[in-house]
């Protein structure tokens, strides 16, 4: 096991351990910026390699690194990772019984490890400052910085209290990190975490190998398993905004022949455990889930994330778009909303105890989703520029780059919709006015003697989906409201008098509302179809040799290291330590195996 290696250079290190030829991005500045004892504030995009940042600099400055990580999981996942990389690394969480905890404590005040997770509310009791006050401390590591943020989407209240290690630890250096942080959330984490002297590294947001594409709901389910065609054998992630909805997602996506399981918060943590166990070790399993999973979530290869429902922010929609494909391969972002999701989500907002202030920062983040959510031009362009970050005017891996879409003049349509509206008192939800539009003479219609105003049937021509479209986007403009705190009635505003007097025009967006199957070419593996027995057995032996260790296969080797393998075909040690990924830690451990696997296909060339 290394315990500091003070003799070592950062490049040394970065071969030997993990097998990289080459630092990425800001790694390496940040890295000596760390390792001299500064303070730094890292901003990257999911998979472009932070853990990094904070572990070269913990095993080469002496002491251990403590890291403040907020899920069990992401810890436990860490540390496997690190001791396959031979690497002295332990956490302490309610996991671990009282006699694993002491042994823990004892090699930390022995000088035993080089890296120690912790969670935020056990960093900051006195007992554990008292522990820790004891030993040498190379820094400390705040990962996902972001949960600090009373603003955020993933606030933790714990991490108000991490500014106290700069009053007890003044001369440990400390780096937090994290993916996610607009400029206020930026802002928050520095003043909040006393970082006003860090040196700010801003990586950048693009996930250039992520497509985003974004379509009107109609029928979820079937556009759901429109989308899932072809792709019963890769991992991925479906997001839901209700626990309820979680569990019947699951269920009926395991009739149709996926390999899908439940996951928030209110299953019992035994089975949470052994469906996110599942996801990570096993390949095709397809995790249905609220926003409590994710979080840290280190699987690779990860090839979609689709929303049933809206986020509320575009940094909880980043956050979570951004657990696919942390690998660098193709993968995608797939969302279907509708109308309905708005009004849940300001409801849920309405009835929120946040005071004014916060509930208007709320209320323009959810309008800059819905802004993402109807924007006729590049997605990216937009979600870039939400973080301040630059884009190119076409990502062309975007649904509207790919296939501009269509608008309409709808100034007419809308000033039906608005007429409607006002003649039916603005009492009414998107039902009724529909059922006036459409001429339908029910109970309800004759009950308020509607049948008699001058607009009953005039949208006859328009169908009633392409009517919700045109109400949601009149909703998502700021043309109309939605009553939330009475019974969903829509309400003028008064941005559209121009609209409603024929002074201006409205041109909307013509939404596509045919369930037809994603265009996706299939790219699974990059594998030469001559190659994929080989690929196999690779795969067939990263599979039982993380089986035995009782780690996820890609913390044996990702897939990117099996490809170099196909590629280069190392038929000794020496050859192997020149591929991608293999250190020496595991070189000696699993090196022999592949070579084996390796010889046996060209024997039977």
């Amino acid at each position: 096991m290394i315990t500091s290696a003070p003799q070592q250079t950062p490049q040394a290190l970065l071969q030997q351990l993990y097998g990289y030829d080459s630092f990425r991005c800001d790694q390496q500045a940040i890295i000596e910026t760390v390792i001299a004892g500064g303070d730094a504030l890292v901003l990257m995009p999911t998979g472009a390699g932070k853990s990094l940042c904070y572990q070269l600099p913990a095993i080469i400055r002496p002491g251990v690194g403590i890291v403040i990580s907020p899920l069990i999981a992401l810890m436990q996942d860490q540390v496997n990772a690190m001791l396959q990389l031979g690497v002295s690394a332990a956490y302490l969480n309610s996991t671990l019984s009282n006699e694993r905890q002491r042994e823990v404590e004892q090699q930390l005040r022995d000088g035993q490890l080089d890296l120690l997770y912790v969670a935020p509310e056990r960093l900051i009791q006195e007992r554990t400052l008292q522990l820790l006050s004891q030993c040498q401390l190379a820094l400390f590591a705040i990962d996902e910085a972001h949960c600090v943020s009373q603003w955020g989407h993933d606030f933790r209240s714990d991490y108000l209290s991490l500014s106290l290690l700069h009053d007890y630890f003044p001369q440990v250096p400390r780096v937090a990190l994290t993916a996610t942080a607009d400029v206020r959330t930026r802002q928050e984490i520095i003043q909040r975490l006393t970082l006003q002297q860090a040196q700010q590294f801003v990586g950048g947001f693009d996930r250039p190998n992520i497509r985003y594409a974004i379509t009107a709901k109609t029928n979820a389910r079937k556009q759901l398993l429109s989308f899932l065609k072809n792709r019963k054998d890769e991992a991925g992630i479906v997001y839901c905004l209700s626990r309820r909805k979680v569990e019947d997602t699951a269920e009926w996506l395991s009739k149709q022949g996926y390999n899908a399981l439940p996951y928030h918060a209110g299953l019992p943590a035994q089975l949470r455990e052994t469906h996110q166990n599942r996801f990570l070790r096993e390949d095709g399993v397809i995790i249905v889930a609220t926003i409590a999973f994710g979080m840290g979530i280190d699987k690779p290869d990860v090839r979609f994330v689709a929303h049933l429902d809206l986020p509320k922010s575009i940094e909880a929609y980043y956050q979570e778009t951004g657990r696919a494909g942390r690998d660098g391969n193709d993968s995608e972002a797939w969302m279907v909303y509708g109308l309905q999701d708005v009004v849940r989500l300001q409801q849920m907002l309405a009835q929120s105890q946040g005071a004014e202030q916060f509930k208007r920062v709320e209320r323009h983040k959810l309008d800059a989703m819905l802004g993402l959510c109807e924007v006729t031009t590049c997605r990216r362009k937009v979600l870039l520029n939400y973080f301040n970050d630059e884009a190119l005017e076409r990502c062309g891996n975007c649904d509207n780059c790919q296939i501009p879409p269509e608008t309409w003049d709808a100034s007419v349509a809308a000033q039906k919709v608005l007429s409607t509206i006002y003649r039916t008192g603005q009492r009414f939800g998107v039902g009724h006015i529909l059922d006036v539009l459409q001429g339908k003479e029910n109970e309800k219609i004759t009950q308020h003697g509607h049948q008699q105003l001058s607009t009953f049937g005039i949208g006859r021509d328009i169908s009633e989906p392409q009517w919700r479209s045109v109400i949601r986007q009149l909703v998502v403009r700021g043309l109309l409201r939605v009553d939330v705190e009475g019974y969903s009635a829509l309400q003028l505003t008064e941005q559209c008098r121009p609209i409603l007097k024929g002074e201006q025009s409205l041109q909307l967006r013509k939404d596509d509302l045919t369930v037809t199957s994603s265009k996706r070419q299939q790219t699974k593996t990059d594998v030469p179809v001559e190659h994929e027995a080989l690929w196999n057995a690779l795969r067939d032996c990263r599979k039982r040799l993380a089986d035995e260790n009782n780690v996820p296969p890609y913390v044996v080797f990702g897939n990117k290291t099996l490809r170099d393998m196909i590629e280069y075909r190392p038929m000794s040690q020496a050859d192997m330590l020149a591929i991608h990924g293999v250190g020496d830690s595991k070189l000696e451990k699993y090196g022999a195996e592949f070579i084996a696997v390796i010889h046996e296909y060209a024997e039977a060339l």
